[in-house]
Order: structure tokens, then sequence, then C-alpha cells
């Protein structure tokens, strides 16, 4: 059954830049989120970074949730590795305890995880991977969200075993007809056009609907829209796609305020 689609998640994630190398628009980004997805260490961020990612977010009244991904900085966490669900659960595992130490000294307590890059996406795919993901979000705390991909396994996993689940859609990415995201190496994958991508949240939130690649409505549900920090684009995206919602009365508030 789908929930009332008056309000929606805003989400972004954030503090992806380590040592002396910057990534994204972190501080100009968080005014116009409601959920920041923060790396916790393994796919990007340091300590350094951890700490300040979670304060501007603590001082913007953004809501902080885990973005764990394999441990894989070179590649960015886009790169797929052969893994157990069981080092699933301990890579997550880890990355959550890690994250939520900042929190904890800034004084808020995490609200989601939503794994990272290639994680993310074999985890759409994959139910026994998912199920350590969630098993390890479950051990830590049971009360977090997991936001994971419109129809994929790992909502499917999530709510199998009782965990708050929130669906995810991309304000920059193509479909697949199945539902999950065009590989980023494969023309059209990335959405650039700032109309384009505006229209196409308004629908998939409004409709639940998207016309993937191939030109096929497909149906999906839209908890939480994600517009990625590092795109080139991602604050002109941002600022347009609150405006639009705010324009088609639709509420932009955080994931602890959806009827999930």
């Amino acid at each position: 059954m789908r929930r009332s689609m008056d309000r929606v998640d805003l989400n972004c994630d954030l503090g992806e830049s380590f040592g002396r190398y910057t990534l994204g628009m972190d501080e100009r980004i968080l005014p116009f989120i409601t959920s920041a997805n923060v790396a916790c260490g393994y796919h990007a961020s340091d300590p350094v970074v951890m700490v300040k990612t979670v304060s501007m977010a603590e001082k913007a009244g953004v809501s902080v949730g885990a973005h764990p991904g394999f441990p894989d900085l070179m590649g960015f966490g886009r790169r797929n590795m052969a893994v157990t669900p069981e080092e699933a659960y301990a890579y997550v595992l880890y990355q959550l305890g890690s994250l939520d130490g900042f929190c904890r000294s800034a004084g808020i307590r995490l609200q989601h995880v939503k794994p990272h890059g290639a994680l993310y996406n074999m985890a759409a795919k994959d139910y026994a991977l998912s199920k350590g993901i969630c098993q390890a979000v479950k051990d830590f705390d049971p009360n977090l969200i997991v936001l994971a991909l419109s129809g994929g396994e790992l909502a499917r996993a999530a709510r199998d075993m009782g965990l708050g689940t929130a669906l995810e859609v991309f304000a920059d990415r193509a479909y697949e007809e199945d539902g999950t995201l065009v590989g980023r190496g494969r023309p059209g994958a990335m959405i650039t056009d700032e109309e384009q991508a505006i229209a196409r949240v308004i629908r998939m939130v409004k409709e639940g609907t998207v016309t993937a690649v191939s030109g096929k409505d497909i149906p999906i549900q839209a908890d939480s829209v994600c517009v990625h920090g590092d795109g080139e684009k991602a604050l002109a995206f941002v600022e347009r796609i609150r405006e639009a919602l705010k324009k088609e009365d639709i509420q932009v508030c955080p994931l602890r305020e959806l009827r999930l």
C-alpha cells in the first residue's frame, strides 16, 4: 500500500571529502535538504571530515544518516566486491559505530542508514546481501530507518526484519525497466537537464511513475528524493527541486516525520 504523497524527504550524500581533497558543496546544499547521508570512512571521508559534516548538519537542523560503503577509497566505493553477507554485516556495523560516535558527541541521534554506491546497487538485487546489511542495522539500533531503492531487495529485507523502511528515488539518475539504476558507464545514466530532473521528481512523487531508459513507464514509490552532492549541477538541482515541491504543495520533511 502506498502512503499519501503529500510529504517527502529530500536527501543528499555528504561528507565525501578526504584529507586535502574536497568533494561536493556540502555547506551550500545543507539548507535545502532534510536528511544527509554521511560517508563513514570506507568509500570516502575521514575523522576530521566526519566531525565537521555532522556539526554542519546539526547546526542546519538536518537529520543525519549513515552512508556505509565498501572499503574502496580509490574506487570511491563504486566497484563491485565479492563479499559474503557476513562480511557486509561487519563492514556496515563498523561504519555505523564510527559515525554514531560523532553524532553522540554533537548531541544528535542517527536517523537512517543508506548503503553507498556498489554496495547499494548490489543489495538492490541480492536478498542475502541485503539481509546481512539489515542485520547489522537491527543489531546496532532497531529504530534506525533503512533508506533503500524503491522496489529493490534491500527494501524487502528491511521490511521482513521489521525495520523502518523508506523508499528512495533519484533526481539525477536514469532507470532500467526493472527499477534498478542505469550503470554510470552507460550513455544517459545521469540526468543533467534541470527541467527534466524536476519534471521526473514531481511525477515520481505525485504519480508514482517514472519513464525508464527504454521509454517504458514503470511504477515507483518516492518516500525520499536523492540528489548527489558531487554532481555537476547538484546545488542547482536541489534548489530548484525544493522550490518545485513547494509549488506543488508537497511538504519536505525528514524521514522520521513520514508515515512509513
